[in-house]
């Protein structure tokens, strides 16, 4: 992930992170503001059911005409009269009848007269509530009814002589004078039943009344999700007087919320707006912090890899970038200042010691050639020794070629100047070179070379895979005098492992101390100068490997060559 995108999303994050609880906060705060907007139908529907308890109270003065209605039956006189009157005086009356003590009709008057033979003779014997109302005389109101499409309900009322007054009590300007408060435009005041079925109410909508019936069930009084077949409804509702009824206040949901509607659409453009700025906020930021950074990255990689030339336009940065930009042009500039001056010095100092090494290792050499030399040209020497000599002086000449090239690896080496070039190699082919090239030599002591390779190709430099093993095979012939040296190669999940074994002399622990450092020889006797081991572990180690030994005195040897898998 580049650094323009974490610095865009690490914006965006400090942006909205704090967002998050604050929309929980507004949720909270809007469930509850439903809630707080149908208390105020709850509040109202309180208001019609207590208007609705007053209403049956005030019935109560109403039947100041019931002594008269006893004073006539004491007199044996009919109270029709006196009903009459009654009716005429409260219009909400419909009808009023006695009922003698156990419940039958005896008399009976009427606002509407054609109302008188509709109804059939009452005769309410056997009802609870007439010994009930014998024990604890009271006002008694029955449950909502429809008759001639008004709303009445049916009460009884005990008289002194022991007989009872019946009437049927009309709620349609009662009802009439609840519609007139609204709540908005569509928020009406109801008379339901327990049933869910609406009383006499021209405006009701066909609700839901399975919903309502589950509502009054409830304990809560709010109702949030009253349907009709077109709307949704919400509201409140409250118990009456009335055994069974219950006033309802219900509005449109669309219209009830609608502040909050609003509020939501006015949050929604404010975090759109928020989200918009946020968004080109981090895009801007992004690119003024993360373009500096990147070049900075990418110029900081290519000088870890050796490319001093690298330089970052100023431009790009501001503020700290700029100087830091600057910082890093200036520290470039002077590493490859240093490098120049340290280059120049690792080359005289290579000098230096290609000279020292010379004049140390070739001293010997150089002076048996001049003697040779000088026996030839001033000596009484014979062709077979003229021959003898000349071969001598070849085999020193081709001794000081090897050890010249020895002390210059070495000195490259330690220069750090060793260069590999990695590839894929095969390894049966380069193992076979290195096995003909020395078979004549181990012939020679009846040595047998052998190869077991378990691996077909592995990333190195050939040529210097090649020096290395033919360093530790003729190594291995050197101090070899019967049986064997093998070369065995193998494999892991990490790394391939490149085994010299031989049956030589071997080696004590403190042999193995110093056998791989520079001019270090085991045995003083063997031809050599003590560089290979040294030459071989540090090209094992430029390929980011490592050159080990096991060895024992008697029991032979085994050098092992362990370089790490690559894709090459």
């Amino acid at each position: 992930m580049s650094i323009f995108s974490k610095l865009f999303k690490l914006f965006l994050a400090v942006v909205f992170f704090p967002l998050i609880p604050l929309l929980l906060l507004l949720g909270y705060y809007q469930l509850h503001l439903k809630d707080n907007i149908l208390e105020t139908h709850a509040n109202l529907a309180e208001m019609v059911a207590s208007s609705m308890s007053q209403h049956i109270e005030d019935l109560t003065w109403r039947l100041a005409f019931a002594p008269q209605v006893t004073t006539a039956l004491q007199h044996n006189k009919t109270p029709v009269p006196v009903l009459n009157e009654a009716l005429a005086a409260n219009p909400d009356f419909v009808m009023l009848a006695v009922l003698d003590k156990n419940g039958v009709e005896k008399f009976r008057a009427a606002a509407n007269p054609t109302l008188l033979q509709q109804l059939p003779t009452l005769d309410l014997q056997g009802d609870p509530i007439l010994s009930e109302l014998a024990r604890e005389p009271h006002l008694s109101v029955t449950r909502f009814d429809v008759i001639e499409e008004r709303p009445i309900s049916e009460f009884l009322y005990p008289l002194q002589n022991g007989d009872f007054l019946y009437g049927v009590l009309s709620y349609t300007e009662f009802l009439t004078r609840l519609q007139q408060p609204r709540i908005g435009s569509t928020g009406r005041i109801y008379i339901v039943d327990e049933k869910g079925q609406v009383y006499a109410n021209a405006y009701a909508p066909a609700f839901d009344a399975a919903a309502l019936r589950r509502a009054f069930a409830s304990k809560s009084q709010l109702l949030k999700n009253i349907k009709t077949p077109h709307e949704t409804y919400v509201g409140a509702f409250a118990s009456t007087p009335i055994l069974g009824a219950y006033a309802v206040v219900l509005q449109l949901k669309s219209e009830a919320y609608r502040s909050i509607y609003h509020t939501n659409i006015i949050l929604a453009l404010f975090l759109l707006t928020i989200a918009t700025l946020a968004y080109f906020g981090a895009l801007t930021f992004a690119e003024r912090v993360g373009e500096p950074i990147e070049a900075l990255s990418q110029a900081a990689s290519q000088v870890s890899h050796g490319n001093l030339e690298v330089h970052v336009d100023p431009e790009i940065g501001w503020g700290e970038f700029k100087r830091l930009i600057n910082a890093f042009n200036q520290m470039t500039s002077d590493l490859k200042d240093y490098q120049a001056l340290r280059l120049q010095a690792q080359i005289n100092e290579l000098k230096e010691q290609v000279f020292r090494s010379v004049a140390h290792d070739l001293r010997a050499p150089l002076m048996g050639l001049q003697g040779y030399i000088y026996i030839l040209q001033h000596g009484n020497v014979s062709e077979a020794e003229k021959q003898n000599y000349l071969k001598l002086m070849s085999e020193a000449a081709q001794n000081l070629s090897g050890l010249l090239e020895d002390v210059l690896d070495v000195s490259r080496l330690e220069a750090g100047m060793a260069q590999v070039h990695k590839q894929s190699v095969d390894l049966h082919t380069l193992v076979q070179e290195v096995l003909d090239t020395l078979r004549p030599t181990a012939q020679q002591k009846n040595l047998q070379l052998s190869a077991e390779l378990d691996v077909d190709r592995l990333p190195a430099d050939p040529k210097l895979l090649k020096r290395i093993l033919t360093n530790l095979v003729s190594n291995a012939i050197k101090f070899t005098e019967t049986g064997f040296v093998k070369i065995k190669a193998t494999q892991d999940k990490k790394s391939y492992t490149v085994e010299v074994q031989d049956s030589g002399i071997g080696l004590s622990a403190q042999e193995i101390k110093g056998l791989f450092h520079k001019y270090h020889q085991v045995n003083a006797d063997k031809p050599g100068f003590g560089l290979g081991l040294f030459i071989s572990r540090q090209l094992t180690e430029a390929h980011g490997g490592s050159l080990k030994v096991i060895s024992a005195p008697g029991e032979g040897s085994t050098f092992t060559v362990r370089l790490p898998k690559e894709n090459i």
